[in-house]
């Protein structure tokens, strides 16, 4: 069978084509790229954790037994742990490379193979790409998990604190502690649950997690931060106003969030409410990178304030790549990965819950006023998605279509700009946008758009529809 890295590593239906088996050979195959690739600094270590899927325990175990008996240390975590400790983890203790075995958003008959390089970010293309080229050219060495504790190969390890400790220094955690601020946290049954009482036990902030349990099955939904999964906590909301909701995804590598009373943020929002609390409030400068698919409020941004924005493909190992040369003041995508400098070059979804607290521990208005204060100022920027069944197998014939044959206008402006990169986008006069992309990491079509109304996203998005059915 044959395995291809998609957007953010492998992922498969389980028991399908994600099986012991399979994860094997991928954890074989990393191996053998590892063995070869030198990088000065780093140890023969791998550190692997994994989410609250089904197996997912089992999976990582058997991971770490193929990366013992080809003569790693391993560091396992004993419990479900989000994504950015993982990566945190694998920069902190110097190894070449790290394990996270988890599907993120998907729905939850999915499970996947993350790799995390050196550096403690995504692997980049080239790297998945050696990944690859390695599968199968050697047979699978294990060594049992039993086996390889008692010889000190395997060593299980919470990675969470450090992680946690880390956060709390790239924050102004005093602000925060003294704040008395009365936030929710919905984790979507995630690995996120959790973790804000950790992190601000003992200070005047109050925490409620909503949906914390453990449920291999997300609660019957996709752990995506998106307004389709809110119903719960929404209705909780509305009858207990909190100051913030923060939403965590299914590994807690991304955040979304509602303000106090269940309404919906966008993650575009969340995401121009940091930049402007970076830029204004911590007077910080630097490059801003976002993919493609992310809103435009973040060019207008940029913009006024005289800041190089640098615009990637879609999956944060591009922004990654970015984060690495340097001079990054936050890279972003539209799915909710953002990451900060100083930390790890990883989308990080408790950090980046940290600093919009440290927002509101800083403004002292609601998160409406803010927003208000940035709509105002840069213009609506209302923002649209549809996820569609698309067959794979015309996926390619669609693109190619598209790139021919752009539309003349998007709704009463010209398209002054057709980008083609990772899918294909049209971008307006009237800065309008829409967007067809096929996922990475899901057999479907993402139509994406954004405009000043919701209307005119509607009818951006039923555009986007009839433009996939030219094939």
């Amino acid at each position: 069978m044959s395995i291809k890295f998609g957007t953010d590593g492998w992922r498969a239906i389980i028991a399908d084509e994600f099986t012991f088996a399979n994860v094997a050979r991928v954890a074989q195959a990393s191996a053998d790229y590892w063995r070869v690739r030198r990088v000065s600094g780093t140890e023969k270590k791998v550190v692997i954790g994994y989410d609250r899927r089904f197996l997912s325990d089992a999976f990582a175990a058997r991971s770490a037994e193929v990366f013992a008996g080809n003569g790693f240390q391993v560091v396992l975590t004993p419990a479900p742990t989000p994504t950015p400790s993982v990566s945190y983890a694998v920069k902190s203790q110097r190894a070449i490379g790290g394990v996270m075995i988890t599907a993120s958003h998907n729905p939850p008959s999915f499970n996947g193979f993350k790799l995390k390089a050196h550096y403690g970010g995504s692997a980049a293309p080239e790297e998945c790409a050696g990944v690859e080229a390695w599968l199968d050219k050697r047979p699978v060495k294990a060594t049992p998990l039993a086996d390889a504790m008692k010889a000190g190969r395997i060593r299980i390890k919470d990675v969470r604190p450090a992680h946690y400790a880390a956060i709390k220094r790239l924050v102004d955690f005093k602000r925060i502690a003294r704040s008395g601020l009365r936030f929710a946290h919905e984790a979507l049954f995630g690995v996120g649950a959790g973790c804000f009482e950790e992190l601000l036990a003992g200070t005047s902030c109050r925490v409620t997690t909503l949906n914390a349990r453990h449920d291999a099955f997300f609660g019957g939904i996709n752990p995506e931060p998106i307004e389709a999964n809110y119903a719960r906590s929404a209705a909780f909301l509305k009858q207990h106003p909190h100051d913030i909701c923060l939403v965590t995804d299914g590994d807690a590598d991304r955040v979304g969030g509602m303000d106090g009373r269940g309404n919906y943020l966008t993650t575009h929002q969340v995401i121009c409410l940091l930049l402007h609390h970076l830029i204004v409030n911590r007077q910080l400068r630097g490059r801003v990178v976002k993919a493609l698919n992310t809103t435009s409020m973040m060019d207008a941004i940029c913009a006024a304030y005289g800041l190089e924005l640098v615009e990637t493909g879609v999956g944060f190992k591009y922004i990654a790549a970015e984060m690495i040369k340097g001079g990054v003041l936050l890279g972003a995508e539209e799915s909710g990965g953002i990451g900060f400098p100083g930390h790890i070059p990883e989308r990080d979804g408790i950090a980046a819950g940290l600093v919009l607290l440290e927002l509101l521990a800083t403004e002292r208005v609601s998160v409406h006023k803010i927003l208000g204060s940035l709509i105002k100022k840069f213009g609506p920027h209302e923002y649209g998605r549809i996820d569609t069944r698309f067959p794979l197998e015309k996926r390619a014939e669609l693109m190619d279509f598209l790139k021919r044959n752009p539309p003349d206008r998007l709704l009463r402006s010209g398209v002054v700009e057709v980008k083609t990169y990772d899918g294909v986008k049209f971008v307006a006069r009237d800065a309008s946008w829409l967007m067809v992309r096929g996922s990475g990491t899901e057999p479907i079509l993402r139509i994406y758009a954004e405009a000043g109304s919701a209307a005119a996203v509607r009818k951006l998005l039923q555009l986007g529809v009839r433009l996939t059915r030219q094939i």
